[in-house]
């Protein structure tokens, strides 16, 4: 009888430790944030203006602006600069505008540069991403 007790509580108490660990390796193996950023580096000469998920955000020439924890999705953008004043055409040219895909853990870096050649302003912009570009589901195009 005294055997039959033990073993019971024994099992009872293997039984809470063992759903114990799992509640600690589940709580601790998710991440309670997204972890994933957009980030816009602008060494154009002027300021441009990029509409990604209804806001405009501004990135002065020379500064970097990071957005941090993005909702999963895919998501356009698209960049409108400043040309200097005495500019008499402009082009633009590479990442301007496209799609971005936003999963868990990405980054992605937009780069913008410039040139000024005999009157004409062209703006570039480069897109890199941190996800597997093999992967048919990735999306990170001009």
């Amino acid at each position: 009888m005294f055997k039959i007790l033990y073993e019971d509580a024994m099992n009872k108490r293997l039984l809470i430790i063992f759903s114990a660990v799992v509640l600690i390796l589940i709580s601790t193996g998710c991440s309670g944030s997204l972890e994933n950023s957009l980030k816009f580096k602008n060494f154009a000469a002027g300021d441009v203006y990029i509409n990604f998920r209804g806001s405009l955000i501004t990135v002065a020439s020379g500064k970097t602006v990071e957005l941090k924890e993005l909702p999963k999705g895919l998501y356009t953008y698209s960049t409108t600069y400043e040309v200097p004043a005495n500019s008499q055409s402009s082009f633009a040219e590479g990442a301007v505008s496209g799609e971005v895909t936003i999963k868990a853990g990405t980054k992605i870096l937009i780069v913008y540069s410039s040139t000024y050649v005999d009157g004409t302003y062209t703006i570039f912009a480069t897109i890199s991403s941190s996800d597997d570009q093999s992967l048919n589901d990735v999306t990170t195009s001009p």
